[in-house]
């Protein structure tokens, strides 16, 4: 199995590496509500994901569903621009192989970003959180099977998923670009249905301070393979069972769009502080 998933892995390297020039060093996913980033980044190339053959392509409303490269904050970027989740129906390694390709392609380092719903009871809608740790026991590892040595090491140490380093730099960005930042543990569930108020309280208890469909199985993936991981929730909304307000996927675009500026000059000044 693992050798047919990065046999396929080479497959979408060669598609992708012919067709650019560009040879990024960050890579920026964009999660729900947030793909209008795109517009701060110099494009140069652009490819969608059904372009590349054999790729996951998402079914999501709002993502877009493509790779873009260009220069921002005089750094080479890559941007996706939209993801593919685990409840798409897609295999765990599907999910994962978009990002996996930035890193052969190059990334060394990536800002992973996502629209997420509060458990802390001190969030509040439109707040920016920076990603210090996640629980992904609720989803396949995408390590799972037979190791892919090419990528990295059988068992990967998963102390540090986010970079202390990357993190000093988030920090000091949120100051410069006068943003509020929260920190916080997220929660990967599986999807596509919202929580129960019950599995809510249950992942308080587990040390979850924010929840979402994706994003820590990438970061995972990443870790293994040696990028620097960062990461930014955009929270929405709050989890079931914190208001009398039914969950919907519209609110999370609505909050998303609400805070975009302070996501754009976050990210930007992230960028930009990056060594």
């Amino acid at each position: 199995m693992s050798d047919a998933v990065y046999q396929k892995l080479l497959r979408c390297y060669d598609c992708v590496s012919g067709r650019i020039q560009t040879r990024p060093e960050i890579g920026i996913v964009l999660g729900s509500g947030l793909g209008t980033f795109a517009q701060e980044v110099q494009i140069q190339e652009e490819i969608s994901y059904s372009e590349i053959e054999g790729f996951p392509v998402s079914t999501v409303p709002g993502h877009s569903g493509k790779y873009l490269f260009g220069t921002l904050a005089g750094h080479s970027v890559a941007l996706m621009q939209g993801r593919v989740h685990y409840y798409e129906g897609y295999d765990i390694t599907d999910v994962v192989l978009p990002v996996r390709l930035l890193g052969m392609l190059g990334v060394k380092t990536m800002i992973l970003t996502n629209a997420a719903g509060g458990i802390n009871p001190n969030f509040q809608p439109g707040i920016l959180m920076m990603i210090t740790d996640h629980i992904t026991s609720l989803i396949p590892s995408p390590l799972r099977g037979k190791n892919i040595d090419a990528l990295g090491v059988r068992f990967p140490d998963m102390s540090s998923v986010y970079s202390k380093e990357v993190q000093g730099v988030i920090r000091t960005a949120a100051v410069r670009a006068g943003v509020s930042l929260r920190e916080g543990v997220y929660i990967q569930h599986p999807g596509p249905n919202f929580e129960t108020p019950a599995e809510i309280r249950a992942y308080r208890m587990m040390g979850a301070d924010a929840v979402g469909m994706s994003t820590a199985c990438e970061a995972m993936a990443l870790n293994h393979m040696g990028v620097r991981v960062g990461g930014i929730s955009c929270i929405t909304n709050l989890a079931a069972g914190m208001n009398k307000t039914p969950l919907t996927h519209e609110e999370v675009y609505e909050t998303a769009k609400r805070v975009e500026d302070d996501f754009k000059r976050l990210v930007t000044e992230t960028v930009r502080e990056m060594i």
